[in-house]
């Protein structure tokens, strides 16, 4: 783990429902100095009760911290940035763990804080909400995106160190844009067609008959309908141009399964879902290599023009990763340099 002067990092997480939650009782779990704060009097009450530090005032929460995860509402996020940049220092890393990027990244690079900001998205999460159902080890083995910059690129490694030491999670580098249209077909899209399903289950004379039969396929279908309905609208508007762009692709798939099904067309039928089965089976038996690499540590600067090759070259060694389906298991700085551990999907013999 990357260390502070004197000892490990001391943290902050600003917002602790479901993914804030699991984050501070992890970081706690693991022996860290945290702080956490949530608008909530409740929870912070809650939070106090396990032992763990909650001030009434956000400001004190922050204040002197080394890095703070900002786990608030995505609406929050632009807001509660301004004022946690405000209240640490120069050298605090804030991170968030919002489902969309863009928004937030652009936000950060027009207020002058790219150089301390690092966009972040655990891939990970429950239909439950609130500190009261957060589990420490609810990120144990989740894909973690950052979004490294080539100015906010020692950041990252921090955060990278910590995200893979702490939390036991995979680290996903991406663009911000390159995340939002993976995040609609993998996360997003999802929760559209799960709410679809049950809306007409909902409105149909059949409901109870279908409760009363529902099985595997459609509780897995529609098991994240159950999210609370505000945090899943917050999430789809964030994201919409990239939802609705991969909205139009599934519902053209569907097309297709509905006119082979129309003209009683079995080899298309079979053909679409032979291409679906290894679609599935691809997600639960991925082969992957090692591509690890070492890097020079070379200073962050403002602007891109003046950045140092062997930022450029890092840089779009963790990008090309994502971009891969690829992440690390690793990133160490020691005697100037840098070493990541990574790894790529090994292309299909």
């Amino acid at each position: 783990m990357v260390e502070r002067r004197g000892g490990n990092p001391r943290a902050a997480v600003v917002g602790t429902g479901l993914i804030g939650g699991s984050v501070l009782l992890r970081l706690h779990e693991r022996g860290l100095d945290v702080a956490g704060w949530d608008p909530d009097a409740a929870t912070r009450a809650q939070g106090r009760a396990r032992g763990i530090a909650f001030p009434d005032e956000l400001a004190d929460a922050v204040r002197d911290r080394d890095v703070v995860f900002l786990c608030g509402p995505l609406s929050s996020l632009p807001d509660t940035l301004l004022t946690v940049a405000e209240h640490t220092g120069p050298d605090c890393v804030i991170t968030d763990v919002g489902s969309t990027k863009g928004g937030i990244a652009g936000f950060a690079a027009a207020h002058g804080l790219t150089d301390r900001f690092v966009p972040g998205h655990p891939m990970a999460g429950a239909e439950r909400a609130g500190l009261t159902s957060a589990d420490p080890g609810l990120l144990d083995g989740a894909a973690w995106v950052l979004c490294p910059t080539a100015e906010g690129v020692d950041r990252f490694r921090t955060l990278a160190a910590l995200v893979v030491d702490v939390f036991g999670a995979r680290v996903v580098p991406m663009a911000p844009d390159a995340h939002d249209a993976a995040a609609a077909l993998a996360s997003h899209v999802p929760h559209l067609l799960a709410g679809g399903l049950a809306g007409a289950v909902a409105d149909s004379d059949l409901r109870d008959a279908v409760l009363g039969l529902a099985a595997g396929s459609f509780r897995d279908g529609t098991r994240v309908a159950a999210t609370p309905a505000t945090r899943t609208a917050d999430m789809l508007l964030n994201n919409r141009d990239q939802i609705l762009d991969q909205l139009a692709r599934v519902t053209g798939i569907l097309d297709q399964f509905a006119a082979a099904l129309r003209a009683g067309d079995a080899a298309t039928l079979v053909g679409h879902y032979q291409r679906a089965r290894g679609l599935r089976l691809a997600l639960l038996d991925r082969e992957l290599s090692p591509v690890g690499r070492d890097f020079p540590v070379g200073v962050a600067v403002r602007q891109p023009a003046e950045r140092p090759d062997a930022v450029d070259g890092e840089l779009a060694y963790l990008l090309s990763l994502g971009a891969a389906g690829g992440h690390l298991t690793g990133c160490r700085v020691a005697a100037g340099t840098v070493t990541y551990t990574g790894h790529l999907p090994t292309a299909p013999s």
